[in-house]
């Protein structure tokens, strides 16, 4: 059980430091707006997208949150990871900045993995 623990929290806190703090920090900067323009998105999509970003992550860091928040959360940013990927790739063909998302969302999953064995537990 403390394994299980051990695991949820690390990749549920890097979920945390990469779609929520990070996004918070830095989403007004020029690389960012830049980011979202070079992908063909409008800039209030970015903005829009930060906030999501930051409530999600919040709900999943939250150990009091309930469980049909952090499951729309686990879902919203498996969307957002996916839909992420492949705009990359649409727009800048295959390459390493297309799968980091996917990357990131293999973290997700081993933190919704490890949500739901750590709270059938108990």
């Amino acid at each position: 059980m403390k394994k299980n623990k051990i695991i949820y929290w690390i990749t549920t806190t890097l979920i945390f430091l990469f779609e929520g703090v990070m996004p918070a920090l830095t989403s007004q900067t020029e690389l960012a707006k830049e980011g979202i323009r070079h992908l063909g998105y409008p800039e209030y999509f970015g903005v829009m997208l930060v906030v999501f970003k930051v409530l999600g992550s919040i709900a999943l860091i939250i150990p009091k949150t309930p469980k049909r928040i952090k499951e729309w959360a686990y879902a919203g940013f498996g969307f957002d990871f996916i839909a992420a990927s492949v705009s990359t790739f649409a727009v800048d063909g295959f390459g390493f900045n297309g799968f980091f998302p996917l990357i990131v969302m293999v973290i997700l999953a081993v933190s919704y993995i490890y949500y739901h064995k750590i709270s059938h537990a108990l």
